[in-house]
């Protein structure tokens, strides 16, 4: 037996573990989603950590908006064939082309628009129960909802009918239709994340890590200049040293302006911030302080 203290990050990774059985033991057709973002890399180490030396008993699933960074789609196919595990992907450019999805332009973030895509392919595979990484501290509408999340049969989740857990017992029951959200490390910090990375030495896509790219400055963040974001009139792209915190729809996902250049930095520089995750690097969440919120209401994970 091992003489190492049980730590802060020991109890997050059991009640996490716990609640990846539960969902396993208690759904009939439960999903992990998977996009390469450092939140579903920890789900991935957790279902690692509930289930090896078998195989998980759910597949992955990546609803790709079709504009997210290159990087980040690599290192997904890349640790999915390591795994050996089965993962389905979805494209909002099918949803585009059957008429589910109109959108004012190509550059038109497609954030607001991944629970149409992510709704049918809910129908498509009967999934009853969705697990993802979002956590409390990402944003305001996050801080409202339960691990274990209900939606309606049109997917919609309401923030004033909730059901109550009490301690660690979950009630998953569910109507034909209706649909569970999972929510695994919810009460799970950014620096919590950040500390599991370390501690289990995971691997995470470059991009998260301080690199040099053409950026413009608008709204008071930065932009990664690509073929979906373009300088504007009285704009000018230059080259800054950045890195991001979160990986998302390339149009509208901000970096920071950072030099930490290893996950031991990255985690000196999260203990100092007081900026949450989404506040700082994505710009269609600060278009009101209910954008979040009113996206989950319409089937938004």
């Amino acid at each position: 037996m091992s003489n190492r203290p049980f730590t802060h990050l020991d109890a997050l990774e059991s009640e996490s573990v716990h609640i990846m059985r539960e969902v396993a033991a208690e759904c009939a057709n439960p999903v992990l989603l998977f996009s390469g973002g450092k939140d579903s890399i920890v789900l991935l180490r957790l279902a690692e950590k509930a289930f090896r030396p078998g195989r998980f008993p759910f597949p992955l699933m990546h609803i790709d908006t079709e504009h997210n960074f290159p990087e980040v789609i690599a290192f997904r196919d890349h640790r999915v064939k390591e795994l050996g595990e089965r993962l389905i992907v979805r494209s909002m450019e099918d949803s585009i082309k059957k008429g589910r999805v109109v959108l004012r332009s190509e550059t038109q973030s497609r954030n607001a628009f991944q629970s149409v895509t992510l709704l049918d392919a809910i129908a498509e595979f009967g999934f009853d129960a969705c697990i993802g990484g979002a956590r409390r501290d990402e944003e305001k509408a996050r801080a409202k909802e339960r691990i274990f999340s209900f939606r309606d049969e049109f997917g919609q989740w309401d923030p004033k009918n909730q059901r109550p857990e009490l301690w660690d017992l979950y009630n998953t029951r569910t109507h034909p239709g209706e649909n569970i959200r999972v929510f695994p490390i919810s009460n799970w910090t950014e620096l919590d994340v950040w500390e599991y990375i370390a501690r289990e030495k995971l691997e995470v896509p470059v991009i998260y890590f301080a690199h040099e790219r053409e950026v413009i400055r608008r709204d008071a963040g930065l932009l990664p200049v690509s073929h979906l974001v373009q300088p504007g009139a009285g704009e000018q792209a230059e080259k800054v040293v950045v890195r991001f915190r979160t990986v998302g729809d390339m149009s509208c996902t901000c970096p920071v302006a950072s030099n930490a250049a290893s996950v031991e930095d990255i985690i000196a520089e999260t203990a100092l911030t007081r900026i949450t995750e989404r506040g700082a690097t994505r710009m269609d969440d600060q278009t009101s302080d209910a954008s979040m919120e009113l996206r989950k209401k319409e089937g938004y994970f």
